[in-house]
C-alpha cells in the first residue's frame, strides 16, 4: 500500500485510467466527424454541470472547516468552476446554441448522472476521501479537454475564444495539483482518510464520466 500522498494520489489516478476505448465521442470530434448539434450539446451540458459542481464544492469547502487544506482545495476547484463558466458562453456561441436555445434544453440524464455524484459526495463523503476520488478523475477529464481543443482550431475551425474552456481544463494546473497532496497528506497524519471508500466514490465518478460521454454520442 503506498504512504505518502503523493503516492496515493499517482496510484489512484493510474488504477482509475479510462480503457481509451471506452469513450465513443471525443474520437469522433478529434477526426472532425461529430455534427455541431452534438458540439452544441455538449456545451449545453456542461451548462448545467458546471453550476453544480461549484455549488459541490463549496459545501465540501464548508464541510471541511477543519481540515484547512482539503477546504482550500475545494475552495479552489469552485473557484475555477466560475472561471470555466466565464468561458463557456463563447464556446456555445460558436456552436450555433444562443441563449433561448440554452433555456429551452433539456439534459440528458446520462449526462447529469456525474454531477449527481459530485452533489452526493458534497453530502455524504469524507472530504479528504472526496479529493482523492475527484483527483483521479480529473486526468483524464483534462486529456479529453485538450483534444478537444486542438480538434475544434484544427477541424472545426472555431477561434481562440471559443477553445478557452476546453483550454482552462487541459492546461496543467499546479497549484490545484499542491492542494490535493496537501489535502491527503493531511488526511493521512489525522487518519481520516479510508482509501477503500475513496477508490470507490472514484471509479464511480470515472464510470459517470464515461457515461456522460456515451449519452452525448446518442445524439440524434
Amino acid at each position: 500500500m503506498a504512504h505518502t500522498a503523493g503516492d496515493l494520489l499517482a496510484g489512484m489516478a493510474h488504477r482509475l485510467a479510462p480503457d481509451p476505448h471506452a469513450n465513443p465521442l471525443v474520437p469522433l470530434i478529434a477526426r472532425g466527424e461529430a455534427d455541431r448539434a452534438t458540439l452544441a450539446a455538449l456545451g449545453l451540458e456542461q451548462g448545467w454541470v458546471i453550476p453544480a459542481d461549484r455549488r459541490a464544492f463549496l459545501r465540501l469547502a464548508q464541510r471541511a472547516a477543519g481540515a484547512p487544506e482539503s477546504a482550500g482545495f475545494f475552495t479552489l476547484l469552485a473557484e475555477g468552476e466560475t472561471l470555466a463558466l466565464e468561458r463557456l458562453t463563447a464556446y456555445t456561441a460558436a456552436c450555433g446554441a444562443d441563449g433561448r436555445q440554452a433555456a429551452a434544453y433539456e439534459p440528458r440524464p446520462g449526462c447529469q448522472a456525474y454531477p449527481g455524484c459530485v452533489a452526493w459526495l458534497a453530502l455524504n463523503a469524507a472530504p479528504a476521501d472526496a479529493v482523492l476520488a475527484l483527483t483521479a478523475n480529473f486526468s483524464a477529464w483534462g486529456d479529453s479537454c485538450a483534444t478537444i481543443a486542438e480538434a475544434l482550431r484544427g477541424r472545426y475551425g472555431f477561434p481562440d475564444e471559443a477553445c478557452a474552456f476546453f483550454d482552462f481544463f487541459a492546461e496543467p494546473a499546479p497549484e490545484l495539483d499542491r492542494r490535493a497532496e496537501a489535502a491527503v497528506r493531511e488526511a493521512l497524519d489525522t487518519g481520516t482518510l479510508d482509501e477503500r471508500l475513496a477508490t470507490t466514490y472514484g471509479r464511480l465518478l470515472q464510470s459517470y464520466e464515461t457515461g456522460f460521454w456515451a449519452a452525448l454520442a446518442e445524439c440524434p
